[in-house]
Formats: structure tokens, C-alpha cells, sequence
């Protein structure tokens, strides 16, 4: 095997046809039969019934992780211990950013639990600064001759994130790994990836950070929270990162098994914008009519009269082109597009808010978190709609007063209903607002 092949299986599972006994590698079956007809994935560690992956003379083959390459009882997974065949003591940061002391306490904070390899969750505010505070720590990590991965449920969160470390890092090789991405992986010690693409890791990382841990697809889905432990190295260490952590991870610290640290004040110090709600009776009979519903309407007269650029969300698909017409008709001086999770180009609409060609998204919960766009207001249709839990309005709230010229974006909620989820969501933020910042 030549090393640049070798290389592939470096803490890494790779597809081999079970006659292929060529490569010097461990090798695992890709299904297990367990009793009763019943099967288990190797890769993501699903179990199934034989009729849900049925193939010719009775082998079977597993759906759910299918999207990375078909795993089957045809097939092994051939595996390379992690070598970590990295320069220690070389310091890539090229950083030259100013933490806030509170920043500061949570930077120390990771380098200490990767010194003494135990788990932390870093609990902070949207707007806080979580990937500059993530720098240090990943410095000493590549120092130690670590290897580093960075994952989020999110493909927007990734695709933001890898330019920002190739600019904070640029000595260093990075791969960036998503179902879309043009980029082939290669081994090296910075990986950047979604959570299902750890699905092909095992023992790979000695740092692995997840960003946006209670965001879907990654909440609630076993087989991404076993892709965690798995990519990771026993004696490693994982830091998950949220402003809106789940019960699972409460109890984890409440119970010790997770260190923790909070910063509830963004970067620049000020507060989280608070939620106004705008009740809105009828709005999507308006809308359905071809008309703008008041508050939509006065939303809009004041983003015109302030120049501020805006993301106005929506709960469905199907609604996005029905308000999108309307606001045409009253607003054509407003240049407005819309962005969803089949849109093939809501990274290139993205780029274009970002670069000020656009006045504002329509958008549904697909921007609820992870992108940051600076100087805009908020405006949530039917925020009462059950699509929106608590926490993705506390998320899509906190895309609002994330630069220093303006820390204070308006964000109206537009409902027929107060519901549990929007009051869970203001109070939220208003107790991370009455917090006390710690230097």
C-alpha cells in the first residue's frame, strides 16, 4: 500500500469489498446479523429489521446512513489507528484578536480541560465571540501534535466556519467535509466537517468540538450523538458549544459528568436583543390574498426609512414566493430574495446579503443560527407556528445586534398566539441579560 493510500484509513472507516485483503488495515463487518432477523450498522450503529434493507441471497444493507456510501453485509470497514503524524510544538495562530476577559476565562477554561481530557460545554449567548474563543485552545491542541476537528449538524455553520480558521490558521492544511463540498478529503490536522460525515470516523480526533449541538438534524438523532463518541479518541476531549443547551446537557453538568462554562454578554458587551411581540390575527389570509398584514407592512416602512437591511422568517417553504410577491408590489424598491434548505443557491444569496447587493432574506429557520450578517432587524411571521421551539426563536433572535456599530437590532415576533415556546424564549433571554458577567 502506498502511504498517500494508507494515509485514507488514518482514524478513518473506509468502504472494502470483503474479497479485498490487499490493504493492512483492521477490518470489521459493515452489517452485523444480530437474533431474530434483525441487522445493526456497523458505521452509525442503527439496527434494522431485514425487510427495511433487504438485498439478494439474504444479505442486507443499512438506509440510514446510505447517503455516505451504501453499507452493507457485502462490505468491511477497514480502519488505521491514528498515527498523529504531526510537527509538535508548531504554533499556527495568526490571530491577532483581543479576547474580553470573560472570553479569556473560557479560552483558559478549554485549554484546561484538553490538558486534563475531560468534556465541557461551553454555554454562551449568540453574538459571543464562540469561535474566537475556540483559537487558543485549538492552537495548543496543534502544538501537542492533536488532531483537531471542528463539526456542526449545520452545512451554513461549516461553510462559514472554514474560511475564518484558514484566516486564523494559515500555515495550516484544512479539509472541509459536507455532502456538497467539491473538496476530496485528505488526511491532515484540522478537519472542519458536519456531524453526519463523523459517521466515517473512528478514534480520529484528540479535540473534537461541536458547534450548535441542540441544532437539527443533530438533536435527538442517536446515530449523530453516536458519531461523536465514536470519531473521537477515548482519551480525548469533546467541548460542545450552544447558546440554547438541551435537558440532556443540563443534567449532564448538573450531574458532574460535564464541566461548564457560561458567557451570557456578546463580544462587544451589550445585551441580547429582547423579543417584541406583534400580534398579527389573519396574516396568513393576507398573505394567501396577495396582501401585506399590518405589522409585516410597518416592519418593512421602517427598514425602508432606517436603510437597514433585515431577515424576515417564515414557518414553511410553500409561503416564502406568496410573501415575497406581495412585499414586490408595495416595496419594488426593496431588492429581497429567498433562501430555504432546497434552495441550490442559498449559499450564493447569502453571500450576496452579506455583501450588501441585497436589502434583506426571506428566509425560513434554515438561517436560524450560524450565520453572521451584521447591522440587521428581525422579523419572525407566525412565530407562534410549532416549526419555531424556544430555542430557535432564542437563535434567530440572536442574528439580530451582532456588530459594535449597532449591538441593538430589532426583533419582532408576528403571532396570533402568545405561545408557551415564545414566553420560554423571552425569558430565556432575559435571564442571560440579568446574568453577571465573570472576568
Amino acid at each position: 500500500m502506498v502511504e498517500d493510500d494508507k494515509e485514507q484509513f488514518y482514524g478513518r472507516e473506509v468502504i472494502l469489498f470483503r474479497d479485498d485483503h490487499s490493504f493492512e488495515c483492521d477490518l470489521r463487518p459493515g452489517v452485523i446479523k444480530l437474533d431474530n432477523n434483525r441487522y445493526q450498522c456497523s458505521r452509525c450503529a442503527t439496527k434494522f429489521d431485514h425487510q427495511s434493507g433487504l438485498l439478494p441471497r439474504n444479505e442486507a444493507y443499512c438506509r440510514n446512513c446510505i447517503q455516505l456510501g451504501r453499507i452493507s453485509s457485502l462490505v468491511n470497514l477497514g480502519t488505521i489507528s491514528e498515527p498523529n503524524k504531526f510537527k509538535k510544538g508548531v504554533d499556527y495562530l495568526a490571530w491577532q484578536g483581543q479576547l474580553t476577559n470573560a472570553q479569556q476565562r473560557c479560552s483558559r477554561n478549554i485549554i484546561e480541560s484538553i490538558n486534563q481530557q475531560n468534556n465541557r460545554l461551553l454555554w454562551a449567548v449568540t453574538g459571543a465571540g464562540k469561535t474566537e474563543m475556540l483559537f487558543e485552545g485549538v492552537a495548543h491542541a496543534l502544538k501537542l501534535g492533536h488532531r483537531v476537528c471542528i463539526a456542526s449538524p449545520r452545512v451554513d455553520v461549516c461553510i462559514e466556519l472554514f474560511p475564518r480558521l484558514q484566516a486564523a490558521f494559515p500555515g495550516l492544511e484544512i479539509v472541509l467535509l459536507h455532502g456538497k463540498t467539491e473538496m476530496k478529503y485528505r488526511y491532515c490536522q484540522l478537519t472542519i466537517c458536519t456531524t453526519h460525515q463523523l459517521l466515517r470516523f473512528q478514534e480520529a480526533f484528540d479535540l473534537l468540538i461541536v458547534d450548535e449541538v441542540d441544532a437539527f438534524p443533530l438533536a435527538g438523532d442517536g446515530a449523530l450523538h453516536f458519531a461523536i463518541h465514536k470519531a473521537r479518541k477515548l482519551r480525548g476531549t469533546t467541548i460542545y458549544l450552544t447558546a440554547t443547551p438541551d435537558q440532556k446537557l443540563l443534567n449532564d453538568v448538573k450531574n458532574g459528568d460535564l464541566s461548564v462554562s457560561y458567557l451570557p454578554r456578546r463580544f462587544h458587551g451589550f445585551e441580547l436583543p429582547e423579543i417584541m411581540v406583534k400580534l398579527s390575527f389573519g396574516w396568513e389570509k393576507k398573505i394567501n390574498k396577495g396582501y401585506l398584514f399590518p405589522v409585516l407592512r410597518r416592519f418593512l416602512q421602517l427598514q425602508k426609512s432606517n436603510k437597514r437591511r433585515f431577515l424576515i422568517f417564515v414557518p414553511r417553504i410553500r409561503q416564502l414566493p406568496l410573501i415575497h410577491n406581495a412585499i414586490s408590489k408595495k416595496f419594488p424598491e426593496l431588492k429581497i430574495e429567498t433562501v430555504h434548505s432546497k434552495d441550490p443557491q442559498r449559499h450564493e444569496k447569502v453571500q450576496l446579503m452579506r455583501s450588501g447587493e441585497v436589502d434583506g432574506l426571506l428566509t425560513t429557520t434554515i438561517l436560524e443560527r450560524g450565520v453572521t450578517l451584521p447591522k440587521i432587524d428581525i422579523l419572525i411571521i407566525g412565530s407562534d407556528d410549532n416549526i419555531y421551539s424556544s430555542a430557535a426563536l432564542v437563535q434567530i433572535a440572536g442574528r439580530a445586534g451582532r456588530s459594535k456599530e449597532r449591538p441593538d437590532g430589532n426583533v419582532w415576533a408576528a403571532c396570533e398566539v402568545r405561545t408557551k415556546q415564545i414566553n420560554t424564549a423571552i425569558a430565556q433571554i432575559k435571564k442571560m441579560n440579568r446574568m453577571k458577567v465573570e472576568d
